[in-house]
């Protein structure tokens, strides 16, 4: 092979590689682009249920007497509020309507009194602290019950109760829509006067439920 032949080729060679090069580079896909994750928040409405127990005290008293009884049973309630985040601290309102099964009966004079407390409502204001999907809430307002004594043969005596609510609790978020409750409440629920017999009314309570968020 003559040296001119040599140098043709290397020359050739030399040429054709900045080619061959922009062709690999051009065949090389580009990265695809990262998709920014939306941050979970707790702004928004929302609606669940929850049941659980509850623990209520009843006072009655009357001149120069007083007695205390407990009427406890399970409850289930449901549930309906609006939250608003701004960094880590939520804010808001919430309401609930709930049926108790507590009712106590007495045997007066051979016929079976019962007595107790069915229908309880809420409303009250929130506020809590975030971690991660977890929120870690206090809460308090305004809440009511109906009492009632049911006598056979003769009738019912129902009153509305009313008065504070206060209490803590946790919701933990599952998804962007899905989260569960765990709650403690104390209700005072005041008193009233019937057949002058005061009845002085307050309850513990604690529930578990689930919730969807909008």
């Amino acid at each position: 092979m003559s040296h001119k032949l040599i140098l043709s080729a290397a020359i050739l060679a030399a040429l054709a590689a900045p080619a061959v090069a922009a062709d690999a580079v051009a065949d090389i896909a580009p990265a695809p682009e990262a998709q920014a994750v939306e941050a979970f928040t707790w702004t928004g409405g929302y609606l669940g249920v929850q049941g659980g127990g509850g623990w209520l005290d009843g006072k009655f008293s009357v001149p120069g007497d007083s007695i205390s009884e407990d009427f406890n049973g399970g409850l289930i309630s449901g549930f309906v509020g609006y939250n608003y985040q701004f960094g880590d601290w939520v804010i808001g309102a919430e309401g609930d309507l709930t049926y108790n099964w507590n009712d106590n009966k007495y045997d007066i004079f051979g016929t079976d009194v019962k007595v107790g407390t069915d229908l309880a409502g809420s409303v009250r204001a929130r506020a809590g602290y975030t971690l991660d999907n977890a929120l870690i809430y206090t809460t308090a307002g305004w809440t009511a019950t109906s009492g009632y004594v049911e006598v056979p043969g003769i009738g019912d005596v129902d009153r509305t109760f009313s008065g504070y609510t206060v209490g803590a609790g946790v919701d933990y978020a599952f998804t962007n829509n899905i989260f569960a409750r765990a709650e403690y409440r104390f209700n005072d629920f005041g008193s009233k006067t019937i057949e002058d017999v005061k009845v002085d009314l307050d309850q513990h309570q604690v529930t578990f439920g689930i919730g969807v968020k909008f």
